[in-house]
């Protein structure tokens, strides 16, 4: 029981980390549950499977970071990002490589710890949560002396804030994560259902295999059609146990709604992009714009887009925003 426990574990740690990287909410959440009763059904962490663990508890963390409501710990000051902040020095003490981005990711955790207070409205929080997150050391002490005064400006926007937002830290974890997955990609339970799925020859697994060239844009679209695929591999076999008048009525119905399917594919992409062209800029997202302009300048919006807290945007977005701001005023 115990060695099954531990490949079950380790094969919801991967899907968990791999649904953070595709940013699938709905099954993230299901993998977080999965992942979290595992992790209670531990009467200690074995040695081998603290890494897994700690990294687990850090991404349930950081995927509720702007929630001030929600709380991992006893102590009701401490926000999700606090609480993710001691898992990730316990995962730096398992790791001896990587140093610039455990560097990296720690400062942004701590950053935006205050910055998510501070967005929130709570300044004597943020002051407050400054005096936990830092101790004397000279190291620390620039970064406390200059997050020090931002909280005592009250202003969330500030360009060190902008500089290192929730979204930066976000694609930092994803970065680490990919590492993660790499290194851990040939566990048992997925070696086992790999040759178990390729022993029934499912014709679908030629599709995924192939090499394709694919930008950002298009990832999601090419696992859309990927799934798709395999939708119909699978509807095949179960269609050949139908009568033929049963069969014949379905295999329409399957045909049209199958092309229907692909042509929205084709014609729209991927649903999410539709939604985000629809979707109002914010108050907030105009200031976004406007500091990272001021900090890269006018035409650097690939670097104002990773830099800014936007809502799904693109760097076409945010050069249109701009046009249409400069008309404005």
């Amino acid at each position: 029981e115990a060695v099954a426990a531990d490949w079950m574990l380790e094969f919801a740690c991967y899907c968990l980390c791999r649904r953070f990287t595709e940013g699938c909410a709905a099954e993230f959440r299901r993998w977080r549950d999965v992942a979290q009763a595992l992790i209670n059904g531990l009467s200690e962490i074995p040695t081998h499977q603290k890494k897994t663990v700690y990294l687990c508890q850090l991404l349930i963390r950081i995927a509720k970071g702007k929630s001030l409501e929600c709380h991992f710990e006893n102590d009701q000051r401490i926000s999700p990002l606090e609480s993710a902040l001691s898992y990730w020095a316990l995962l730096e003490k398992e790791e001896i490589k990587l140093e610039k981005l455990h560097e990296d990711i720690h400062r942004l955790i701590q950053i935006q710890i205050v910055a998510v207070h501070m967005e929130n409205g709570y300044f004597k929080e943020a002051a407050e949560v400054l005096e936990r997150l830092f101790t004397d050391s000279e190291s620390d002490k620039p970064l406390r002396v200059k997050l020090a005064t931002i909280v005592k400006g009250k202003d969330p926007y500030v360009p060190l804030l902008q500089s290192f937002s929730y979204n930066l830290l976000i694609n930092k974890m994803k970065s680490y994560v990919e590492l993660f997955m790499k290194e851990n990609e040939t566990n048992f339970l997925i070696q086992a259902a790999t040759k178990e799925v390729e022993s029934k020859g499912l014709g679908a697994r030629t599709l995924q295999n192939k090499t394709v060239k694919v930008n950002d844009g298009d990832k999601r679209t090419l696992e859309t059609k990927q799934r798709f695929v395999q939708s119909i591999v699978l509807l095949r076999d179960m269609l050949r146990k139908l009568t033929t008048t049963t069969f014949s009525i379905f295999k329409v119905w399957v045909f049209y709604g199958c092309l229907n399917s692909l042509q929205n594919v084709k014609k729209n992409g991927d649903a999410s992009a539709c939604g985000r062209r629809r979707q109002r800029w914010t108050h907030k997202e105009d200031l976004e714009l406007k500091s990272g302009i001021r900090e890269f300048g006018v035409g650097n919006w690939a670097k104002i887009l990773v830099h800014g807290d936007f809502n799904n945007r693109t760097s076409v977005m945010l050069k249109d925003r701009w046009r249409t701001l400069c008309r404005i005023e």
